[in-house]
């Protein structure tokens, strides 16, 4: 019998490349403008519905409903959304800090994702009236939720800024402890490197594409026709970012006073 070493198994191969991530990041930079009309916002949803549709229906059904799909693609665009630092945050906020800030970066990712369960609504509610072949219906949904935990997960590292809680690593490094903190709801803590999410690992994967899959069967409203689905999804993406924002911002309070030694009450 061979002493020698079973071969590790080898990493699954992403199902996104990196300059496709890159495209997803560029058109959620856009969708999150605050200034942007629900028909463009639609229209930048037809674009992402073009880097996403033949590559997830390449990969089957399977693979998007373990979530690996949409955690993969979440992954390539996380390092390149344009997550900013304090002194730019403020800057663009006319001088806000702390508290402050923190509630109109958290107004702004609202009005986004709200926008775009709007905008993601009508265009599946367009399509339904237009040609009702159902497996085009899921794709909407699978592209209203990759943009929406894109604005997130944006959202998730902006306020570790706001409360002064620095993360270290390189800006991939930093990005994709980002998106495991929104997976799991919780801050960043540098002081305890061990905690910092390993999205990488099979273990970490798994919980991103759990919380994708848990945001995809919500936003499955969207596919209701005639544009009660717009409605629905606004709701929705906006009763969402609400709860993920108080949950990262209660423990980030948290992170941030112990990092000051401030004891809790």
């Amino acid at each position: 019998m061979s002493d020698a070493p079973t071969p590790a198994d080898p990493q699954p191969q992403p199902y996104f490349s990196e300059a496709e991530g890159r495209e997803v990041a560029d058109i959620v930079r856009r969708l999150d403008d605050d200034g942007l009309s629900k028909a463009e916002r639609a229209k930048q949803l037809v674009a992402l519905s073009k880097v996403v549709g033949a590559r997830t229906r390449r990969a089957g059904v399977s693979a998007v409903a373990s979530g690996r799909v949409l955690a993969d693609l979440l992954l390539e665009a996380a390092p390149h959304l344009p997550i900013r630092d304090l002194e730019t945050l403020s800057e663009h906020h006319h001088g806000l800090t702390g508290e402050a800030l923190a509630d109109a970066l958290v107004k702004n990712a609202i009005r986004s994702t709200a926008g775009i369960g709007a905008a993601g609504g009508a265009v599946a509610a367009a399509e339904w009236a237009a040609a009702p072949l159902l497996i085009t219906v899921p794709l909407e949904v699978v592209v209203e939720t990759i943009a929406v935990a894109a604005v997130e997960v944006k959202l998730v590292g902006e306020l570790h800024a706001v409360y002064g809680v620095d993360v270290p690593g390189s800006g991939t490094q930093r990005a994709t402890a980002f998106a495991g903190s929104w997976a799991s709801r919780r801050g960043i803590d540098p002081l305890r490197p061990w905690t910092i999410p390993n999205v990488l690992g099979i273990a970490g994967r798994q919980q991103l594409g759990k919380r994708m899959i848990a945001r995809f069967a919500r936003n499955l409203g969207t596919i209701i026709p005639f544009l009660v689905g717009a409605v629905i999804g606004a709701r929705v993406n906006g009763v969402e970012t609400t709860k993920l924002a108080h949950e990262m911002r209660t423990d980030l309070r948290r992170v941030a006073a112990e990092k000051r030694g401030i004891p809790l009450i």
